[in-house]
């Protein structure tokens, strides 16, 4: 976990593979509680320290997580968020390249709680929810192609799914389709950037997140 910008009412961090967001049925150590005990040595906080979670991020997936650190903001991030004023972009890598290099992905997406995965549909089920995202081909090694996902709708594991049901599972992820899984259990999916308006302040917020260090591959495409 790397804190990429912070001020009086945000925290921003950089999630590692294998950290859960939050508290889940694991019970396993979360970010939140992290940032909460680490808030509390740095600023010498008395009592409990005040984090809100705002949005999730898979564990096997690694980049940016937003916070809040008052009361105040939090429900306007998530207004912003249900609104689509957080523009959020992620990069993906896969085996096998997208037939055509930029499109719109549009599917019903219906969320099976039991297997915690979600299928997606070219026509409306029941009890789906409408998926949209946006990807882009911006580069290539010698095995994997680098998709750029501007995410539309936020779906229990859209991206994961959407691009499985077009035929390019992200490498590592087993669960939808790639053959291998990752030497660290992850997935090769990293929330990049967000760009929003901030709701105290109004001003523009840009953060990027570095991509994972110790993975070779995604080392090679830095330069994108």
């Amino acid at each position: 976990m790397t804190v990429l910008y912070e001020d009086n009412h945000i925290l921003i961090v950089n999630k590692a593979c294998g950290e859960i967001v939050q508290v889940d049925k694991t019970g396993d150590s979360s970010l939140e509680e992290t940032l909460k005990v680490w808030l509390k040595e740095k600023y010498n906080k008395p009592g409990n320290v005040f984090l809100g979670v705002t949005h999730r991020l898979d564990r096997p997936v690694t980049g940016i997580v937003i916070f809040a650190k008052t009361s105040k903001v939090l429900p306007r991030l998530n207004m912003m968020f249900q609104n689509g004023e957080i523009h959020k972009t992620y990069w993906a890598l896969v085996k096998i390249p997208p037939r055509q290099e930029e499109g719109v992905l549009e599917h019903y997406i219906v969320r099976n709680e039991k297997q915690n995965k979600s299928y997606a549909y070219d026509t409306e089920k029941p009890n789906s929810k409408k998926a949209i995202l946006h990807y882009k081909l911006i580069g290539k090694s010698d095995t994997y192609y680098l998709l750029e996902v501007d995410l539309k709708t936020g779906r229990h594991h859209q991206i994961r799914c959407q691009l499985a049901k077009m035929g390019c599972p992200i490498k590592g992820d087993l669960k939808y389709g790639f053959p291998r899984s990752n030497p660290d259990g992850g997935i090769s999916l990293h929330s990049r950037q967000v760009e929003f308006i901030h709701p105290v302040s109004g001003i523009r917020i840009s953060v990027t997140a570095p991509l994972p260090q110790n993975d070779q591959i995604w080392r090679h495409f830095e330069q994108y």
